[in-house]
């Protein structure tokens, strides 16, 4: 409570300061500032699209269609709102058609709100909008510097329900159970019961469902979708396969928008080698939609992929051990894979956590990076459950060497324990939108995330370059990645703050303290400034 009435007492003094910015530096993926959202329960942005499909049982707390979709984000794209935190990366949860009925895993009825019960890749979700609207929010993204991530589903298919029939038997297997205990029983398995799982270690050719077939034709798009099938196949040489055709399907949403990566799901559930295609595919699609659409282009950064290999953590360098099997996923078609060491590590001192990171980062894992998070949407265990560190969690995963992945609510503090759900449930809470109109205390908290996340946008060294730590007490490091250059204190005393600027800054040299906007200039070696936060940030202007 001492940190928040700090900062936000203090919360004027950015309006009152200088107006002198730095020009951003270019986009690098390795010092991305990720913002991860439920798409159903972000924001509503069209009523009309609320009930499909005759989704109307009752389901249990936070288990059903809350509203969220595509036109809340454009709302929030258009008001600035992920500018304003720094964000320069949208990953969404899955937009594909949802299976349309409910059903129970032991924990009430549940629909597919969550986006990771597929019924047909080929569609979008009108509870989640139109492919209209997904090309109004890439292309609105990107003009604010924002890349859009989706989320890819090739493990398995929605649950079986009296509305939705099964994938055939040589699409999908029910049956054992994944064990966990080595490589075959997590890989050909299934997840949980009456979660299908796609038989994606077999290269044998599959027909299309039949329950595709009648869907499509009765859709008026049967042939078209064959079409487009039969061009694919032919123009790679992969057999038809499920795990193909499903990539091709996602791929899709690549060539047609011009997304710029995938987050990739249940990743170690499935055989390697499927990545390593996934990622090829996507490219090639990445680059048929730049070539047809060169005034879209944002950049030369290749597609974007990172892997939810669950369990994994940047301790493990590039392997993951099954037991009886090392596998390396960055050699299997991943940039990066989520770090589940980091909600860990947040126990730890900023030093411990930064100068390790960027040790590994910079040799093991040299030119990979890793997604570090807080909170998610299928974590039951985050690093302050209880939000009583929030102020600490933004600072530690907004300076942390990788990629920052802000969850949705991280920075107004929403509530990740909700009276009445049970399970994941508690972590997909609708957006606490009343709390940033009203509460000061929520403003005090969206402000010191938004500091942090420009600054983070504004300089990959934060997240991509090499951390050196100038004095433990007061704690000050600088990072470095090619010519730029940051400074930073954390944890200091209000008034008069004075650092070496040797190596770093030359006397003569301008800088600005992103934190409170005050600027100051470099002489006989030194920063000196004057503020009354416990951070400063410097930036050279």
């Amino acid at each position: 409570m001492k940190k928040l009435l700090i900062i936000a007492g203090f919360a004027f003094l950015a309006s009152c300061s200088s107006v002198q910015k730095t020009t951003p530096q270019t986009f690098h993926w390795e010092g991305a500032n990720m913002y991860f959202l439920l798409t159903d329960r972000f924001q509503n942005g069209d009523q009309s699209n609320d009930v499909n499909f005759g989704r109307t049982e009752k389901a249990a707390v936070l288990r059903g269609f809350e509203g969220g979709d595509l036109r809340g984000i454009i709302q929030k794209i258009d008001d600035n709102y992920f500018s304003d935190l720094g964000i320069n990366a949208i990953w969404m949860t899955p937009l594909v058609e949802q299976i349309h009925g409910a059903t129970d895993e032991g924990t009430g009825k549940t629909y597919g709100f969550h986006g990771y019960w597929a019924k047909d890749w080929t569609s979008l979700d009108p509870n989640f909008g139109t492919k209209a609207a997904l090309k109004e929010l890439v292309e609105k993204a990107h003009k604010k510097g924002i890349r859009i991530v989706l989320d890819a589903v090739i493990n398995h298919t929605g649950p079986v329900t009296n509305l939705d029939a099964g994938y055939s038997s040589s699409w999908v297997r029910t049956s054992p159970p994944c064990k966990y205990t080595n490589y075959e029983n997590t890989t050909a398995c299934t997840l949980v019961a009456n979660l299908p799982d796609i038989l994606t270690e077999s290269n044998a050719p599959a027909e299309l469902p039949q329950m595709l077939v009648d869907k499509w034709k009765k859709e008026g798009r049967y042939d078209a979708e064959m079409q487009s099938l039969n061009d694919f196949f032919a123009r790679t040489g992969y057999p038809r396969a499920p795990k193909y055709y499903i990539m091709k399907w996602l791929a899709d949403y690549v060539q047609e928008f011009g997304i710029d990566g995938y987050r990739v799901d249940t990743v170690k559930h499935t055989n390697e080698d499927v990545w390593k295609d996934f990622q090829k595919v996507c490219q090639d699609a990445f680059d048929i939609y730049k070539r047809n659409n060169p005034s879209k282009v944002l950049d030369d950064n290749l597609f974007f992929t990172v892997g939810e290999v669950y369990g994994y953590g940047i301790s493990q360098k590039q392997l993951y051990d099954f037991g009886d099997k090392k596998v390396n996923y960055y050699q299997n078609g991943f940039n990066s894979l989520i770090n589940f060491d980091f909600k860990g590590d947040a126990n730890k001192s900023y030093e411990e956590i930064f100068s390790n990171y960027s040790q590994l980062l910079h040799s093991d894992l040299n030119g990979k990076t890793v997604l570090n998070y807080l909170s998610s949407h299928d974590d039951g265990w985050p690093f302050d459950k209880e939000r009583k560190k929030t102020f600490e969690s933004g600072t530690k995963l907004l300076l942390a060497p990788g990629i920052s992945q802000i969850y949705y609510g991280d920075e107004t503090a929403r509530p990740l324990v909700v009276k009445g759900a049970e399970g994941d449930a508690n972590l997909r809470s609708k957006m606490n939108w009343t709390d940033v109109k009203t509460n000061p205390e929520t403003k005090a908290l969206l402000t010191h995330y938004q500091k942090l996340g420009k600054f983070r946008a504004n300089h990959p060294a934060v997240g991509a370059g090499v951390h050196q730590m100038i004095s433990q007490s007061p704690y000050w490091f600088t990072r470095t990645f090619d010519q730029d250059k940051v400074l930073v204190g954390l944890d200091l005393k209000p008034g008069l703050k004075e650092v070496s600027t040797s190596g770093i800054f030359e006397d003569g040299t301008k800088l600005r303290d992103a934190y409170s906007g005050i600027t100051t200039t470099v002489k006989n070696g030194k920063a000196i400034i004057e503020t009354n936060s416990p951070i400063v940030l410097f930036e050279k202007i």
